[in-house]
């Protein structure tokens, strides 16, 4: 199978960054030249480019500022995601959507693709998971829920009583961008692409030893218990790749 023209949104964001480094082949406009919030700039890329799958990471993603900015927040994930969905229907092209563990409840972890999200405990959640709706309209598609941190952790707390399966960047990203090259093998319109289920704090101090513990009480906005993603079906299918494993 040749590789797919793929056009990816929201180049210039963490894991856009990440995964122009890891796909060199990828074609990431820049912001001025494709803003999803203008439906105008999506078209003109479209034309431009041709792609046959378009990996939509654009995004608003921090969680305590969407609940200060709920219009810009709304704007880009909700209606930026519809206006990319309404360009590409009617065409073939295949759209791998980058969503978020944060679609879930949060209260019992471990949530498998098939299991039913919601109800979302922030705004953030909220517009994530009606991001994810919008997107089902496609007839080819592919929601990849996902969570990852910068490569160091950014803050001087992290919570004992969250529970996650998130990693670091540099961790996650290599797994969705072998996702994206092979976006047309996976049987599937939704994958989880995580680590381990672990704490919050467990995972920053594997990168920040003085790291100290705190509680999630302690957050600006309503953070889930148990956050974590069942990954049986990424690993399946790394298996049938013959893609070596960590145990």
């Amino acid at each position: 199978m040749s590789e797919p023209r793929i056009l990816l949104t929201g180049g210039s964001g963490k894991l856009g960054r990440e995964l122009r480094a890891l796909l060199p082949e990828i074609v990431a406009p820049p912001h001025a030249e494709l803003d999803i919030t203008r439906p105008e700039t999506i078209a003109a890329a479209l034309e431009r480019y041709r792609p046959e799958v378009v990996v939509h990471a654009a995004a608003y993603t921090d969680v305590a500022g969407a609940e200060r900015e709920r219009e810009l927040c709304w704007r880009t994930n909700v209606d930026g995601t519809r206006h990319l969905v309404r360009a590409l229907l009617g065409t073939d092209v295949l759209l791998v959507y980058l969503s978020t563990d944060y679609v879930f409840e949060g209260t019992r972890g471990m949530y498998r693709e098939d299991d039913t999200p919601g109800p979302t405990r922030n705004y953030y959640a909220l517009t994530k998971l009606v991001a994810e709706s919008i997107v089902r309209l496609m007839p080819r598609h592919l929601a990849i829920r996902s969570s990852f941190r910068p490569r160091q952790w950014p803050y001087p707390v992290a919570f004992t009583d969250v529970y996650t399966s998130q990693d670091y960047i540099d961790v996650i990203a290599p797994d969705i961008a072998l996702a994206i090259t092979r976006c047309r093998e996976i049987p599937y319109d939704t994958l989880h692409i995580a680590t381990e289920r672990k704490t919050s704090f467990e995972l920053a101090r594997r990168r920040n030893s003085e790291v100290r513990p705190g509680s999630k009480r302690e957050a600006a906005v309503e953070l889930p218990d148990d956050i974590s993603l069942d990954i049986s079906r990424w690993r399946q299918l790394k298996e049938e790749w013959g893609i070596k494993q960590d145990t």
